[in-house]
């Protein structure tokens, strides 16, 4: 087993787990080995093991993908068929019940590169038939800023790739197979993402990170700025019924918290309290039947532990009703990942 290269910061806060027999669906995790510019270089099997059995109750997750293990020859469209390939076999050592109870990448989201048009729906095919019945749908990277300082997705997308016609041409391949679509983008990206959704009514959304609200390079200091637009363009997508909203992921450099900097990490109170009305409009406007929680681990580890993370979104919902947390903990999830 690796240790992330922050692990004798994370330790520095330590909690009991909250509520841990409260069931967990994990639907946004990564795999992967050899990431020498995350605080985890190496997040494999026996890595997550290791944060979910911190105590509380992850009963399933769903792997997102990442870039990992794709192959190093063969028809580069192709190429990305070898991470899904790398997480069906994780994810059958887990179904073996050898590792635990809990079945790790119960689901998969790979990717496909849908600029290629039409064309893309080889791709999606044999994405399906590499996944052992594991594949529900893609991801295909859009975050996209004119700052040099805000980081760039590993596709390069150009600026208004939503709005592209040959685009658009490969997205309408993922309804035919009952794939869905995980939209990840910067905050001031999301018109493009509602004219997306509404032109795709029959395609399933799930929206990553809260629409990445930025607080770095230009959005630095402009947080009630950055967050008074969110809130007009996540009240606009919600009236999408085909979009599904993840909670969290906004614990990573470019949200501009600083977590990282500090002398420890935050405990779930501190954290909780300085995201939580992105949270609390989040499920104001899609409702608990459309959101689920999410840790984006390892990536959030640059800020803080597992268990401080599922404590933190435990507090928030600590007035909620038990079938609201049991949504949004876990049914949303499963439902919309067919689980």
């Amino acid at each position: 087993m690796s240790s992330p290269s922050n692990a004798d910061w994370l330790t520095l806060t330590t909690e009991e787990t909250l509520e841990p027999d409260l069931p967990i669906c994990d639907p946004h995790h990564h795999l992967w080995e050899f990431r020498y510019e995350r605080s985890a270089n190496r997040y494999l099997l026996n890595d997550i093991l290791e944060d979910i059995n911190v105590g509380h109750n992850i009963v399933s997750t769903v792997f997102m993908e990442c870039g990992a293990m794709w192959k190093a020859d063969g028809p580069p469209p192709m190429r990305v068929i070898g991470e899904t390939e790398f997480v069906n076999g994780i994810a059958a050592m887990s179904a073996s019940g050898m590792y635990g109870p809990c079945k790790v990448a119960a689901g998969i989201i790979c990717t496909a590169d849908l600029t290629l048009g039409a064309p893309v729906g080889a791709v999606l095919d044999a994405q399906l038939a590499a996944g052992g019945g594991r594949v529900r749908g893609i991801r295909y990277g859009l975050p996209w800023d004119a700052s040099d300082v805000v980081p760039k997705a590993r596709t390069l997308p150009p600026q208004h790739l939503m709005r592209d016609e040959t685009f658009r041409q490969g997205f309408a391949e993922l309804a035919k197979r009952n794939m869905s679509f995980e939209i990840w983008c910067y905050h001031h990206q999301l018109p493009d993402a509602i004219d997306l959704a509404r032109a795709f009514p029959d395609t399933t959304i799930i929206l990553d990170h809260f629409g990445g609200p930025l607080g770095v390079g230009p959005y630095a200091g402009k947080a009630d700025e950055v967050y008074a637009t969110w809130c007009q363009d996540i009240t606009e997508l919600a009236k999408c019924q085909n979009v599904n909203a993840k909670l969290g992921g906004i614990n990573m450099i470019e949200n501009g918290f600083g977590w990282h900097e500090k002398p420890k990490p935050p405990s779930s109170q501190e954290l909780m309290e300085a995201t939580r009305r992105y949270y609390e409009f989040t499920i104001a406007q899609f409702g608990v039947d459309r959101c689920m929680f999410e840790s984006n681990f390892p990536v959030d580890q640059v800020s803080c532990s597992y268990n401080v993370l599922w404590n933190s979104f435990k507090r928030l919902t600590a007035g909620y009703s038990a079938e609201e947390k049991a949504k949004l903990y876990h049914d949303t999830a499963t439902r919309v990942y067919r689980l």
